[in-house]
């Protein structure tokens, strides 16, 4: 994990440096691609995702170590071929997993966060979902063991494999020749993150184009049928913990609504957006049936919340870095508590995002908390040892965050409704 962590050192800040360029290409071109609050809430999503792999949040039925160990019918000896299968072989698996993410009722809200933005941009790239803390998918891994592949092998190229997929989320590439017909790219993730119906459920490859061509479930990217982003059931929020939650709790209260015994059992596996008729029919819910005459999510923003939403990610963005290069040093139950602190943080200013009455609760909450981890540990998690008067710095931030939150949301707010 600790590995893991110094390469999210490096990968993070390469990230946002290829997002501030596609911001910069993206108003030179005069294309728009960036909304302030979305992006914020895709960079605050990324964060999320980060904490939980940090703090080791996931329940491993079977481990591939087992499955190698166990099934392993042939032994291949170190070469490039050996890492060329391993590649392969991750894409093969994550185009069925995505495959099996979009097309089964319950496994949506393991992927819905990566399609809740209205927006097509590098940013929307990194909404990975929280809430996949089960692995359910390892017999998509039953390939590689039986070809003997070392777990250390899969471990060293599956970040490269993720980390390959960020590039195509952008709307500024255009279709790129005869690459068209090997790799993903823009124009086809583009197809892919679309509500558009001619759209819906195609592209699922990750890297190479050839398995939806394979598999039956390739759609070129049409001239006439400009890309719809988001998803079919508008999300309407900022807040990447509401986003990864609200699929699986939209089912569960179909579930309990239903009056009929099987369709409480049959709706968790039922294909995507299923409902039993008789809650469909008493419980109607918006879905967008012409994506063209959607309107996106949009909140009550003035300059000074979009000025300190920013702020507030960038302040998390330091934070996380600093847990990330001090990874090493710190127990577990220090890096469980610091990213604890930081989710409280990133749900509180999102529900500010949304103008919700959560948003102050959530900020009592993170000072309390704050207050606690100082005590604690003698101050902010040894960062006063890097420059001097830092815990003091995160006092007054928490005094600052919790104050603007009463000022947004209770007294600018009043003011922009009387106005």
């Amino acid at each position: 994990m600790e590995t893991y962590a110094i390469a999210l050192s490096y990968a993070i800040p390469g990230f946002i440096v290829l997002i501030l360029i596609e911001y910069l290409i993206s108003r030179w071109k005069g294309i728009p691609v960036n909304e302030a609050m979305d992006t914020i809430s895709s960079l605050s999503s990324g964060i999320t995702d980060t904490l939980r792999s940090l703090t080791g949040l996931a329940i491993i039925i079977i481990s591939y170590d087992w499955l190698v160990d166990h099934i392993a019918l042939v032994s291949i000896k170190s070469s490039i071929w050996l890492y060329i299968l391993t590649f392969i072989g991750l894409d093969f698996a994550g185009y069925w997993s995505h495959r099996f993410n979009h097309t089964i009722n319950l496994f949506w809200n393991r992927h819905i966060i990566h399609h809740s933005s209205e927006e097509f941009n590098l940013a929307c790239a990194l909404r990975q979902s929280i809430s996949a803390i089960i692995s359910i998918y390892f017999f998509l891994y039953i390939p590689l063991a039986l070809l003997g592949i070392p777990s250390h092998i899969v471990a060293l190229v599956a970040p490269i494999h993720l980390f390959a997929q960020f590039w195509y989320h952008t709307r500024l590439v255009n279709k790129m020749g005869i690459l068209e017909h090997v790799i993903v790219t823009p124009s086809h993730h583009r197809v892919h993150h679309a509500i558009n119906d001619e759209y819906l459920d195609k592209n699922y490859s990750q890297i190479f184009i050839f398995w939806d061509k394979l598999f039956g479930t390739f759609q070129e990217e049409l001239p006439d049928k400009p890309p719809v982003y988001g998803v079919k059931k508008p999300v309407n929020t900022w807040n990447p913990f509401f986003i990864n939650f609200m699929h699986a709790w939209g089912i569960l209260k179909d579930a309990w609504r239903t009056k009929n015994w099987w369709d409480k059992i049959r709706i968790w596996y039922m294909p995507t957006g299923w409902r039993p008729e008789d809650v469909k029919e008493k419980y109607p819910i918006q879905i967008i049936t012409d994506p063209y005459t959607r309107e996106k999510y949009k909140t009550e923003s003035s300059l000074s919340l979009k000025l300190w939403s920013w702020s507030q990610l960038l302040i998390t963005l330091a934070l996380l870095y600093y847990l990330l290069v001090s990874f090493g040093d710190f127990e577990l139950p220090q890096i469980i508590n610091y990213a604890l602190f930081i989710a409280i943080s990133i749900f509180a200013y999102t529900s500010l995002m949304d103008r919700h009455i959560i948003s102050i609760y959530a900020e009592i909450v993170k000072i309390t908390f704050a207050a606690y981890l100082i005590f604690k540990e003698g101050g902010w998690f040894e960062m006063d040892a890097v420059f001097t008067g830092a815990t003091m710095i995160v006092i007054i931030y928490l005094i600052i965050s919790l104050l603007l939150s009463f000022y947004f949301q209770l007294l600018e707010r009043k003011f922009i409704i009387a106005s």
